[in-house]
């Protein structure tokens, strides 16, 4: 069932992997995303999904929120790829300091309603048919194990191309393809988000 979540072709993944072909602090966002994946996966799995269903603004809330993050995003990520080729690499900004790479993870987690929609809602609701704390526990961890070997393999696999792609074209070409994958799973959000508000 995560399995079918998570390999999904969304914002968090694409950013995961660009952080992983640039070897840009792939490992520290893999560990974050990892670790939030758990945790909302456990919020989800100890009853919260229940408590979150009766106030369906939050999500509304949070889907407008990233929706603007990700058509920012890719705003910029289009910007530098356009002009990738033209600057200096390791001065271009397409690499991230440690900060900024913290930040940006954070963001692609917990402003993502999909996230929440996977883990608390999908994950956490499916595991109510589990009758015991110890199962609904054991449900959680299997899930959440499935999420560190993704995460990890993805940036292990995608660090491994570094050196075929590290030039300025090619960065600037990752930099690009991801900004228009991300520009389109922000229109597609916000048709969503649309659709919660008008039904809502």
């Amino acid at each position: 069932m995560q399995a079918s979540l998570i390999l999904a072709l969304g914002a968090q993944n694409i950013f995961v992997l660009e952080s992983g072909l640039k070897r840009n602090h792939h490992f520290l966002i893999a560990g974050l995303c990892i670790f939030f994946d758990f945790l909302l996966t456990f919020v989800g799995v100890w009853g919260a999904a229940s408590v979150l269903a009766k106030y369906p603004s939050l999500k509304i809330i949070v889907g407008i929120c990233g929706v603007g993050f990700l058509l920012f995003y890719a705003y910029q990520k289009i910007k530098e790829g356009l002009g990738g080729a033209k600057i200096s690499f390791e001065k271009s900004g397409l690499l991230l300091s440690r900060k900024k790479a913290i930040l940006m993870a954070l963001s692609f987690t917990l402003l993502n309603p999909h996230v929440y929609l996977d883990t608390v809602f999908l994950i956490g609701g499916y595991s109510a048919k589990y009758d015991s704390f110890e199962k609904r526990t054991a449900f959680g961890l299997g899930a959440g194990s499935l999420s560190t070997l993704w995460f990890l393999g993805l940036v292990l696999i995608s660090s491994f191309f570094n050196k075929l792609l590290h030039s300025k074209k090619a960065m600037g070409r990752i930099s690009l393809v991801s900004g228009i994958i991300l520009l389109s799973i922000g229109i597609k959000l916000g048709i969503e988000v649309y659709n919660w508000i008008r039904i809502g």
